[in-house]
């Protein structure tokens, strides 16, 4: 290149050369291109432009905006009425959500004998219950969701069913058909103990334990007729009452002393009236009150002997059935009330006849026992005296009645006390004449024949004795002798017992005392005792019927030498009466009531003793009297107590006057 020449320029040009648009600018960043100029505007009708997006993307945020202004103030509004206004009743509901009401049973108290022997009381046990539907659909699911990890429904309630037969004893078979049936809820098994329940419930939680309670009754029969039983009862509504209620006896008729009062608490739970109770959640407590336990008058060993020599002795006689009691000469408390048919509370099923008790519930026609009635009104009313002689044909007219003495005989020279001890119907009519019906319906009375005693067990019967205003002329020729009239055996040995306490009429009773949860013992009122006779009267009478047991050459041996204790003066009546034949309503020549009544000791009493048996064999040596039990009764009261021997020998009288 020639010297002197710029590189680029035309040479002979002059100036410089032509601007270059330069695209990269210094530096080495790029350069924008330049703009094209806008194209020439064409002619024609105008055309509308868009708004650009950015307009609408504006709007939106504004309407967002507000939408979420309108929620927080619908949220804070919210906010301030839950909190303020309605945070009370929002608790309230949350807390009963997750809050449950839990019955607290009392514990029903206990029978004791007059020694603090149990007759009944309370076990706390376990009752298993188990919801099937829930608990097979759940195990499924477990099961289909983790192969090989979990049973299915069929083997796991397998495995429960025979580990309740291990532990348990009950019959798995039994308890798979359970398990497995279509039920929401099912019982499983009742009265388990405590221990064994829980081994099972550890071992399947699935499986719930309800605490329940069962009665006891060491003694099985021991007093059974008495005491009755009581089981666990669900029927009525009010859940806090599911508790033991007695059925029978003085279960039944003292249920509320022996019940107590059932309290309740509130828990939290986790799944609310079904969870779990969550530890430290108890509140609102109220306490139950346990049940008072009752002290009887019964002597336990009394009440077996006399239970099991009465059904011995029934059983040896032929009898349909026998009862007897044994009762204190002075406070009228019974000692022993025995029936020869009882049962035993602890099996699950009762026979509601053995459950009856006789004693107090079935009266009968008493017979010559009712004897004492005459004799009482006649040396209360200065009628006669015990050695008075009396002319005593073979039979007597009453109105349109002839009544007969048991033996046959001509006219006797009988005296007072040989009249009753040896049982005459005639002589008794005799004296009965002289005392006259009114006077005679007045004694009764006073007896409390045709009353209930009062003793406290259910189903005493009053007996049955005629209005005076009701009385027909042949009437009387029936009530002295012991027919017409019904008694119980309780009501009759109130009327020895009357006798044995000089005159006085001590209502039975068999309920001592109330023991109270905090311990205070609460003796039971003794009943006022009754005023029947003078002192004299009764100890007259009595020691009249101490012939009853003399055994004297004839003519002058009593009708009951078989009652007499060698060492003991003994009083004693004994009583058969003719039973109503069902078919003829006439009295029957085969069957009879045979009774006894008898006190021991008669020179310082003691012990009152009542026995009857129903329609005995009475051609067997054993269904004629009741006068050999009595004798095997006295003997056993007098060892177990240590009655004193009397002080003297019965002394021998007379009864008839040689012909």
């Amino acid at each position: 290149m020639p010297a002197g020449r710029v590189p680029g320029r035309k040479p002979g040009g002059g100036g410089l050369p032509p601007r270059v648009p330069r695209t990269e600018p210094r530096g080495g960043r790029p350069r924008p291109p330049a703009r094209r100029p806008a194209p020439p505007r064409r002619s024609g009708p105008r055309r509308v432009r868009r708004r650009p997006a950015r307009a609408d993307h504006r709007i939106r945020v504004r309407v967002v905006r507000i939408l979420l202004v309108i929620g927080l103030i619908a949220t804070g509004v919210k906010l301030v009425q839950v909190q303020a206004f309605e945070a009370p009743a929002l608790s309230a509901k949350s807390q009963r959500q997750r809050s449950a009401t839990v019955d607290v049973q009392a514990v029903r108290g206990s029978i004791v004998d007059r020694n603090g022997s149990p007759l009944a009381f309370s076990v706390e046990v376990r009752t298993l219950s188990y919801r099937p539907q829930a608990m097979r659909k759940q195990w499924d699911q477990a099961a289909a969701k983790h192969p090989g990890q979990f049973d299915n429904y069929e083997a796991h309630s397998a495995k429960l069913a025979q580990r309740m037969q291990d532990v348990l004893g009950v019959d798995a078979h039994q308890m798979l058909a359970k398990l497995r049936s279509a039920a929401k809820f099912v019982y499983l098994v009742n009265n388990i103990d405590p221990s064994k329940a829980r081994t099972i419930t550890d071992e399947f939680p699935e499986v719930s334990a309800e605490v329940r309670a069962v009665r006891d009754y060491p003694g099985h029969n021991l007093a059974s007729n008495i005491v009755g039983v009581a089981n666990w009862r669900m029927d009525d509504p009010d859940t806090r009452n599911h508790n033991l209620h007695g059925l029978s006896g003085l279960e039944s008729s003292l249920d509320l002393m022996l019940a107590g009062t059932p309290g309740h608490q509130v828990v939290d739970t986790e799944e609310g009236d079904d969870g779990v109770v969550i530890p430290g959640t108890v509140r609102q407590t109220q306490a139950a009150v346990d049940g008072s336990d009752v002290v009887l008058t019964i002597d336990g060993d009394v009440q077996y002997y006399l239970q099991e020599h009465l059904a011995a002795f029934a059983k040896k006689a032929g009898a349909h059935s026998a009862s007897a009691v044994i009762m204190d000469a002075h406070t009228g408390e019974v000692y022993a009330l025995a029936n020869d048919k009882s049962f035993d509370p602890n099996k699950p099923t009762y026979d509601n006849a053995a459950m009856a008790n006789p004693a107090v519930s079935n009266p009968y026609e008493p017979g010559s026992v009712n004897k004492v009635v005459t004799a009482l009104a006649s040396i209360e009313y200065g009628i006669t005296t015990p050695t008075a002689v009396h002319e005593v044909p073979g039979q007597i007219q009453v109105a349109d009645r002839t009544v007969h003495d048991a033996w046959s005989h001509g006219l006797l020279q009988m005296t007072t006390t040989g009249i009753f001890a040896k049982s005459s119907n005639v002589g008794t009519l005799e004296l009965a004449q002289r005392v006259g019906p009114d006077r005679f319906s007045d004694m009764l009375k006073r007896l409390g024949l045709g009353q209930r005693t009062g003793i406290g067990l259910p189903g005493e019967s009053p007996g049955s004795v005629p209005p005076r205003s009701q009385w027909s002329g042949s009437t009387f020729g029936n009530l002295p002798i012991g027919q017409g009239l019904s008694m119980t055996v309780l009501q009759m040995a109130s009327m020895y017992q009357t006798v044995a306490n000089d005159g006085v009429r001590v209502p039975p009773r068999i309920i001592s005392a109330e023991v109270r949860p905090d311990g205070s013992r609460v003796q039971m009122p003794r009943p006022q005792g009754i005023r029947v006779v003078k002192p004299q009267t009764a100890i007259t009478v009595r020691n009249m019927l101490r012939a009853v047991t003399q055994g004297a050459p004839y003519p002058n041996s009593g009708t009951a030498p078989q009652a007499a204790l060698p060492g003991y003066q003994v009083s004693g009546k004994t009583g058969t009466a003719q039973q109503i034949n069902p078919v003829t309503h006439t009295y029957s020549n085969s069957n009879y009531w045979i009774t006894f009544a008898g006190i021991l000791p008669a020179d310082s009493p003691r012990f009152v003793v009542g026995i009857v048996l129903d329609r005995p064999v009475y051609t067997s040596p054993d269904g004629h009297s009741a006068a050999p039990l009595f004798h095997d009764v006295a003997s056993f009261l007098a060892q177990k107590y240590n009655i004193p021997l009397s002080k003297t020998e019965t002394p021998v009288v007379t009864l008839q006057l040689p012909s």
